[in-house]
């Protein structure tokens, strides 16, 4: 920096003190981690500032242009060393180290926002000036060029004249030595006078001797004179070539200082003054980008994440802007997209003349020959790109070597490859955000950090929701602090105070026509209690009954993918090996952000409770609300209750809700009672009930269920019910049945009915993590119905009953992670409608049914960590001559080897082991 210090534009103090700001800057970012992003942001506009400072004190140089003073820059770099090395000193330890990080952090803003001004206004300015002045130095050299060809010109004319003069003696000489030799041809009349005649030409000839001589050095003077002039045209047009460069030269730091500052459309806009908890995201996407496989590069994220910022600092990184040679075009699309004016801005930010575009083809057509006149590495950012709006990025793909395009959107576009998962801020960094929109100073120092880390977690790390709620409390008395916490901890929604999320957030509920029922799908997720993992059977279970009644599970299952997709859910997938087509998702469960489940809540409470088709009751000890103390007519189709450790069951029965379809009760407690009221469901579809602590309740009344005609789905969690099977339930329209974690093995073992003439439509039974199992009753295999049965992680579970062979319209049989179940039975054989066999991880099986072969219509295998399966397998395998799918680990593979030649479509899949616990509840 020291050639700096001296620079013509700038002057000597200035450059001193940029290259002790400088110095200190580089010599203390590696070392301070608490302001790591502000003093990167720092370095980078300096070292951004110190080639244009150079570059043009070397024009001033050249030029001798004066030095100009900055006096007022020059010492707030002086004291921004002075700030610099206090945030080195800072200690993390102190106890407002806070309220001093977010004071630092708004100085080293406020030094890096004034030499970002200087190099944005003030250099312009002077290049500017320069260009004038250097223009009228030009103009003074010119008129002195002109003036001197003038006087060339003027000595020219006289050189001609003399010239012309000397011919005219020349001609007279001539003439007159004709007479002297007519006179000597006549005769020498007299001698005396011939004498005389011939000194008088004499004479003559030496006057023209003279003339001539004055003639040929004024010409040699008319040709000096020329000389200069051409001399002094050449400088001149010299000087208009360098004055043409210095103004080019200014047009184009003027043309790269509007694109660095995003005066232009297609600019990457100016980043926020305030960043925090983004440095390693950004770190992250720059690694995937800059792969060689990537060509488009999905940014996905819930509304709010900071997917826009993220990307701004991408466009604004000095790696990126030195791979893209500055070739970096921002583009933000929104919900109805204009390609063509898209293409337009892009034309003009280039600084070529917009064309007019017959069509969005032909506007597409031309921006590749744009892009390819280019030449060079090429970044496309494409923001806020909506879910309708998918096929537009296809549009903008080219086979264009290193031009590669970045997208954000709400929507995780699944049939592009390559995606980035933007997840909110962490703790840690949302607290700085918090507090910096709060503008904690030290004033703020009365306000509970308890206080605001209970207002920092209910913001769950989304950006918008810490501004905004941090702007709103900015200066607040702490009682408004308080009133705002226990607000939120009464159940009170942060919608009800800070519209401005709330409208954030509903933008990500703008569905297009074709997709208006995913806003439906959205809202049923707030049934289910905050904070825990929801079953995606059971979604499926509520999600098929309610809106695709009459049909099967697939079409649910499509929208909870796009709702995982769009970052409205988190779909946990566990099982890397899931069968195509089988809709089994036992062991898959979903996760919503707090914000998220909030605002299904407040979309499904705006109408009054008699008109609300979502109907979301949160019970506290005893406290029923208090429309529920007086005889209520509910109309809603879907009804959630839930309760926590302190409900005492203590139902109020004047509830009429003779619409509801699906009906999903939460509870705590050890007992728990069906409510009286649910008797009177008459259109009631399928129940939830889900018991969310550590140990089985014990769930009674379920003899009210027989009343219900048209129940059709049942799924139970961590429950025990030791009379149903003692007691005569009839429900004639049910199809489906889930166990998990239920306590059931006593219950089947004692049943002293017919179970199966209650249930007699019965068509699945799930069974999971049902660690009191042991023997399969007998009873179960007379549900002659019955198409799916799937029995996993029931540990104890030691052998099935001959009597399997009975179910022969079965055609899923599961039975995963029953380690303690030695063989399948014989009677295997007679499932000859059997699809799907699973005996993944029954570590205890030690051969297969001699008679498999049997099973024509079986299509997958799974058979992975059947550690005591080493013998070969049976020489009926040949025979399943359906079978497409084999899963299994690498030594039963081995097992298959014999047998390839007999299958001509047979897959064996070779499956890693896959050890996860997220199926694990919360408590």
């Amino acid at each position: 920096m020291a050639d700096l210090a001296s620079g013509g534009v700038v002057g000597a103090a200035f450059g001193e003190g940029f290259a002790i700001l400088h110095d200190t800057v580089k010599h203390v970012v590696g070392q301070i981690i608490m302001f790591k992003s502000e003093l990167k942001r720092l370095e980078s506009t300096l070292d951004g500032v110190a080639p244009m400072v150079r570059e043009i004190e070397e024009l001033s140089q050249a030029l001798n242009f004066p030095v100009k003073e900055t006096q007022s820059l020059v010492e707030q770099m002086k004291k921004g060393k002075e700030l610099v090395l206090k945030c080195s000193k800072i200690k993390r330890r102190n106890w407002n180290y806070c309220v001093k990080a977010y004071s630092y952090s708004n100085k080293l803003s406020k030094l890096n926002k004034a030499i970002e001004k200087f190099c944005q206004v003030n250099l312009i300015v002077q290049n500017t000036r320069n260009g004038l002045e250097t223009l009228t130095l030009v103009s003074q050299n010119t008129k002195i060029g002109l003036k001197a060809l003038t006087g060339v010109t003027q000595n020219t004319g006289i050189g001609l004249d003399t010239l012309a003069e000397v011919n005219h003696n020349t001609t007279i000489g001539l003439e007159t030595l004709a007479e002297v030799n007519h006179n000597t041809r006549i005769g020498l009349e007299t001698l005396a006078e011939l004498n005389q005649n011939t000194t008088i030409g004499l004479e003559t000839l030496a006057d023209v001797n003279y003339t001539t001589r004055v003639g040929l050095e004024t010409l040699a003077e008319v040709n000096h004179n020329t000389r200069i002039g051409l001399e002094t045209l050449t400088e001149v047009n010299e000087n208009k070539r360098a004055l043409n460069l210095v103004l080019k030269h200014v047009e184009s730091q003027n043309s790269n200082m509007k694109k660095k500052y995003g005066t232009s459309s297609c600019a990457v806009p100016k980043l926020r003054d305030y960043i925090v908890g983004f440095d390693l995201h950004l770190k992250e996407l720059k690694r995937e980008l800059l792969k060689e496989e990537v060509s488009v590069l999905i940014v996905t994220a819930l509304g709010g994440c900071g997917k826009t910022t993220l990307v701004k600092m991408l466009g604004w990184d000095e790696e990126i802007i030195d791979i893209y040679m500055g070739n970096i075009f921002f583009v933000n699309v929104s919900k109805t997209p204009n390609l063509k004016v898209i293409v337009q801005n892009l034309f003009s930010y280039n600084g070529d003349e917009c064309p007019e575009f017959q069509s969005d083809e032909d506007a597409i057509n031309q921006l590749e020959q744009l892009l390819y006149q280019i030449g060079q590495p090429i970044l496309l950012i494409l923001d806020d790109v909506w879910p309708e709006s998918e096929s537009l990025i296809d549009k903008f793909k080219f086979n264009i070597p290193n031009y590669k395009i970045v997208v954000t959107s709400r929507k995780a576009f699944s049939r592009f490859k390559f995606r980035f998962q933007l997840n909110p801020l962490a703790h840690e960094d949302a607290m700085r955000l918090f507090c910096h929109s709060a503008s904690m100073q030290d004033g703020s120092s009365y306000i509970l950090e308890e206080d605001m880390e209970k207002i920092v977690r209910y913001c769950g790390g989304l950006p918008i929701a810490l501004e905004v709620i941090g702007g709103s409390l900015c200066g607040q008395p702490v009682e408004v602090w308080q009133s705002k916490v226990m607000g939120w901890s009464e159940g009170h929604s942060i919608f009800d105070s800070d519209n401005e999320v709330l409208a954030r957030l509903q933008k990500c509920l703008d569905f297009s026509a074709d997709k208006i029922i995913l806003k439906e799908y959205f809202m049923d997720l707030g049934s289910f209690p905050e904070d825990q993992r929801i079953p995606a059977t059971a979604l499926i279970d509520v999600w098929t009954e309610l809106h695709e009644s009459g049909k099967n599970d697939v079409h649910a299952i499509a929208n909870l993918h796009e709702l995982n997709s769009r970052n409205l859910a988190s779909l946990v997938m566990k099982r890397k090996d899931a069968e195509e087509g089988s809709y089994y998702y036992n062991e898959e469960f979903v996760t919503q952000h707090d914000l998220l489940r909030e605002l299904a809540i407040q979309l499904s409470s705006q109408k009054p409770i008699i008109e609300r088709t979502r109907l979301i009751v949160d019970i506290r000890e005893n406290n029923l609300p208090d429309w529920w103390m007086k005889p209520q007519l509910i109309n809603a189709r879907l009804l959630s209750i839930s309760t926590d450790e302190q409900f005492s069951s203590s139902w109020c029965n004047d509830i009429q809700a003779p619409e509801v379809e699906a009906l999903i009760l939460n509870f705590r407690t050890r007992n728990y009672a069906l409510p009286e009221f649910v008797k009177n469901m008459v259109k009631l579809k399928v129940m939830i009930v889900t018991n969310y602590g550590f140990f089985p309740a014990e769930l009674s009344n379920f003899q009210l269920l027989s009343s219900l005609p048209n129940l059709k789905r049942i799924r139970l969690e961590k429950v025990s019910f030791s009379s149903l099977c003692n007691t005569l339930v009839q429900l004639r329209s049910l199809k489906k049945i889930s166990l998990f974690m239920c306590n059931i093995g006593q219950t089947f073992g004692n049943s002293t009915i017919q179970v199966s003439d209650s249930f007699p439509n019965l068509m699945e039974i799930n069974i999971d993590y049902c660690n009191d199992l042991v023997e399969l009753p007998t009873w179960l295999c007379e549900f002659l119905h019955l198409k799916k049965l799937n029995i996993t992680n029931c540990h104890k579970l030691s052998e099935l009953p001959e009597e399997i062979g009975k179910l022969v319209n079965l055609e899923e049989l599961r039975l995963r992670s029953c380690t303690e179940l030695s063989e399948l039975p014989e009677s295997t054989r007679s499932l000859h409608k059997l699809r799907i066999l699973d005996i993944s991880d029954c570590l205890s099986i030690i051969k297969l049914p001699k008679h498999i072969g049997e099973l024509h219509t079986l299509k997958e295998l799974h058979m992975k960590e059947c550690l005591r399966l080493r013998k070969q397998l049976p020489s009926s395998i040949i025979d399943l001559k359906q079978l497409r799918l084999v899963v299994c680990d690498e030594e039963r593979a081995k097992l298959w080897e014999p047998f390839e030649e007999f299958f001509s479509n047979l897959k064996v899949m070779k499956a890693k082991k896959d050890i996860n616990l997220n199926w694990l509840s919360k408590s």
